[in-house]
């Protein structure tokens, strides 16, 4: 703080007796007090308190008040930014689950006969056919022509047309679909059933189509204080998109676990016992972020249920020391409140019955021996 000297004059006190010679006035030096903010404004305490009527103006320069520490000023919370939405997984769009194109199983079995009936009709024409079988297929003797160009094109065009025949036959089974791809090309999906002939060329991959269940294995979780848990859930789920679930990511079924192992993370988990309607909400709460991640890639989910939360390990002992002491301090509520109800009760009917009359001294000793007895009573019948 700055400080500024002011040479004010004292005035002397007047002799009573006649002035022997000039009287000198002589000046003290005082320093002046001043109020000084931040902005090193001075206001000189005179002014303040002086009892002149006339008031001057008092320039001052503009002043800049901060914030100080230790003051006791509470800081202004900003209100938290509204997270931006995260970003849904993207698969490629042409990659659509679309019909492939088969042929019955009847069509494959004739193709693979007339096959085999032209391998033999060209053995018996090369003259190659046993005596037994042409015996057995009762075919007419003939000498043969021997194995050349033209017969050699007839087993390889017989054979290609048997080997495609009987290759490209396939089992389609209730709940099961067929993805088929060539070169690593989509081709399409197969979801019949019964007998049907398949281009052998395509490569087929089996993808289960049926409503299935999976039970998870202990799963990280927290709860809304921040409380580490561990949480077992029950996921139903089918695959909806063969050609994405299969060909849009390596592993549906690994996609799904890691999806629900990371909402468990961002969701809070009820703790069991509490109340019906807050477990499940937070179970539709899991479930829709789920499917929001799983969907893109195929998989169709409709539920996600915690079907057994505990504690973690490294704080299963320090929480269920605090459970314990939080049901007791519930029990005690409850027993003094019951308490203090059946006094009043009690001393209101004494008095308004006319049964007993109570200044204060006595209703306070009656109120006291009550509670006395009555917590008595109540331990009693506790233990």
């Amino acid at each position: 703080m700055s400080t500024t000297t002011s040479h004010t004059p004292s005035p002397t006190p007047e002799p009573e007796g006649p002035a022997e010679g000039p009287t000198e006035t002589t000046a003290v030096t005082r320093p002046a007090r001043l109020i000084q903010n931040e902005a090193t404004t001075e206001i000189p305490v005179h002014l303040l308190f002086r009892d002149d009527p006339e008031t001057g103006s008092v320039p001052l320069s503009p002043a800049v008040v901060g914030r100080r520490q230790g003051t006791g000023e509470q800081p202004r919370f900003r209100r938290p930014a509204p997270a931006k939405p995260r970003p849904a997984p993207q698969v490629d769009p042409a990659l659509v689950e679309r019909p492939a194109r088969v042929l019955p199983g009847s069509a494959g079995v004739l193709a693979g006969a007339c096959g085999t009936a032209g391998c033999v009709a060209t053995s018996w024409w090369a003259g190659v056919l046993s005596p037994l079988a042409v015996e057995a297929l009762r075919l007419p003797e003939y000498a043969g022509a021997g194995l050349g160009p033209a017969q050699w094109a007839a087993y390889a065009g017989a054979g290609a047309m048997s080997l495609f025949g009987f290759g490209g036959l396939a089992r389609g089974r209730t709940g099961r679909a067929w993805v088929l791809g060539l070169f690593g090309r989509y081709r399409g999906t197969v979801r019949r059933t019964g007998l049907m002939w398949v281009n052998p060329l395509l490569l087929r991959r089996r993808v289960d189509v049926r409503l299935r269940h999976w039970r998870s294995e202990p799963m990280p979780a927290a709860d809304g204080n921040g409380v580490a848990l561990r949480v077992v859930v029950l996921v139903v789920w089918r695959v909806r998109d063969t050609a994405r679930a299969t060909l849009g990511v390596e592993d549906h079924e690994t996609y799904l676990r890691e999806c629900v192992e990371a909402a468990l993370v961002r969701m809070p988990v009820e703790l069991p016992g509490s109340a019906k309607a807050s477990v499940d909400a937070a179970a539709d709460a899991l479930t829709r972020l789920v499917a929001a991640d799983a969907g893109p890639v195929g998989l169709e989910v409709f539920s996600v249920q915690p079907v057994r939360v505990e504690y973690a390990p490294e704080v299963a002992a320090a929480m269920h020391r605090r459970r314990i002491a939080a049901l007791d301090a519930q029990h005690r509520a409850s027993v003094l409140t019951s308490v203090v109800d059946s006094v009043e009760d009690t001393v209101t009917r004494l008095t308004m019955r006319g049964l007993v009359e109570l200044d204060d001294y006595e209703r306070k000793a009656l109120v006291k021996d009550l509670t006395v007895a009555f917590c008595a009573g109540r331990g009693e019948s506790g233990q």
